[in-house]
């Protein structure tokens, strides 16, 4: 799992028959300030109502996937599976 900042949509004309009522969404992984890591943006498979500029989080396995769908079939590997509302943390250095 990991911080991501959703940074776009997709929109497909045509879908996998198991994704139809799915929304996909462009994702970019962050660190725990908010700041965008590396310059790879991410396909995720949404279920949580996330939008552009919310703070998520991904799971990035097929087996988490599959659980979370309860099938097998859609060719899913990213999922958006929870929106932040807040990270606070201390810093113990």
């Amino acid at each position: 799992m990991f911080l991501a900042k959703v940074v776009g949509t997709i929109v497909s004309t045509q879908k996998n028959k198991f994704l139809v009522s799915h929304k996909l969404l462009l994702t970019h992984p962050i660190d725990l300030c908010g700041e965008l890591i590396g310059n790879k943006d991410i396909i995720s498979l949404d279920l949580s109502d996330a939008g552009i500029g919310d703070t998520v989080i991904v799971v990035q396995e097929g087996d988490a996937v599959q659980q979370i769908l309860g099938h097998k079939n859609a060719p899913v590997h990213t999922m958006i599976i929870g929106i932040v509302d807040n990270i606070e943390f201390t810093d113990i250095n």
